[in-house]
């Protein structure tokens, strides 16, 4: 039996423009888009139409899971209220970030992300999930256990992305000790002592460990079909690097030399939609804006704050000339979808999926009025 729906007298928002029309879903999938107001159909009261939001990476279930230190809750609880949140903020594909590697001071023992994806999977066989979700594992290669955890995940058909990553003082994010002191020995509130022995220890893991582990996982992501991106990087050094391991997505690079080398080698530069929203990088790195500005930003990923993804977009069109409102939105939905593969939705295309986002903005902070996943509403 087929199934339809028809929304009208909506803005449109496509890929390189916005129009005034209707759209009508059949299926799940979007099967006419037109100008002009339907004869029938919801009315949409000339709120936006979006294509579902794609995020790439958040790192916002961990929270869920262990809200406070030590603590841990019911994973498919903390699934459950992970993706309410984000789908109540548009996204509809959701990339779930577990991170791989473990340190004495991380807190999470061997086998928890396992579990995680395990309830994941458990979650969606259930139909419990209004937002689409996969895997990104966050694969710190300085740890000595990256490739063992890596394996727990060897036949995972979720895991569709996974980020090289070495967080060690004195790279990448982590170019200056005042940055890596704000954030590890203030925020932990560590003794000199304590944090000069930290700091010697993951020295001495990133120098023993990173290349190697670098080079397994991405031959691994390669051989699986597994979109790589590189984390972080700082120097054209970094970037020639990720090229060679056929890295398409360059996450949060740490400098604007990096970034357009990232660009111009064809890779899909992201950063975070707090970082707009904020005005500024949290660690003290580059602006996303100024990237913008540059066009050389490519992706938004929420990070920690879900609704930062729908918000960002807006901010960068009101702040940049050159960056208009269907631009924008490609950084949240069509360029994220194409750079993972995903060419089944990310753009209000007839034949692709109906995932949908429906916003009312005028000025300010944006509305998420109706959320729509293969054409059903999730929220």
């Amino acid at each position: 039996m087929t199934t339809e729906m028809i929304l009208t007298n909506a803005r449109l928002v496509l890929e390189d423009r916005i129009v005034s029309g209707s759209l009508v879903v059949r299926d799940g999938v979007i099967a006419e888009i037109g100008e002009g107001r339907s004869a029938s159909g919801v009315d949409m009261d000339g709120d936006y139409i979006l294509p579902g939001l794609v995020e790439l990476h958040t790192d916002h279930l961990e929270s869920h899971y262990s809200p406070r230190p030590g603590v841990r809750w019911n994973a498919i609880s903390a699934i459950q209220s992970h993706d309410a949140q984000i789908a109540s903020s548009g996204i509809t594909t959701v990339f779930d970030c577990l991170r791989l590697g473990s340190d004495e001071d991380d807190g999470f023992k061997m086998g928890e992300m396992r579990a995680i994806a395990d309830a994941l999977a458990e979650a969606r066989a259930e139909n419990r999930l209004r937002a689409d979700h996969l895997i990104h594992l966050r694969c710190e290669v300085s740890a000595a256990d990256v490739l063992e955890h890596f394996a727990d995940f060897a036949t995972d058909g979720q895991v569709r992305l996974a980020s090289l990553m070495d967080h060690a003082p004195g790279q990448r994010q982590f170019q200056t000790m005042d940055q890596y002191t704000l954030y590890y020995k203030t925020k932990r509130g560590l003794s000199d002592e304590a944090f000069a022995h930290f700091v010697q220890r993951r020295q001495d893991a990133s120098a023993r460990y990173s290349d190697a582990h670098r080079k397994v996982l991405a031959s691994a992501c390669a051989e699986r079909g597994i979109t790589v991106a590189s984390h972080d990087d700082a120097t054209l050094d970094h970037v020639a690097e990720a090229v060679g391991f056929g890295v398409r997505l360059a996450e949060f690079p740490t400098s604007i030399e990096a970034a357009q080398a990232s660009h111009q080698a064809g890779m899909s530069v992201l950063m975070g939609a707090p970082n707009v929203v904020r005005g500024g990088s949290h660690s003290g790195n580059i602006a996303a804006s100024d990237l913008a500005r540059a066009g050389v930003l490519d992706v938004l990923s929420s990070d920690y704050v879900p609704f930062s993804l729908i918000q960002a977009p807006f901010v960068l069109a009101d702040e940049i000339e050159e960056l208009d409102l269907a631009a924008a939105i490609r950084l949240v939905t069509a360029t994220p979808a194409r750079t993972v593969g995903l060419d089944d939705r990310g753009s209000l295309t007839e034949g692709k999926r109906a995932d949908l986002v429906r916003v009312r903005r005028e000025t300010g902070i944006p509305i998420v009025r109706g959320v729509w996943r293969q054409g059903e509403r999730v929220a």
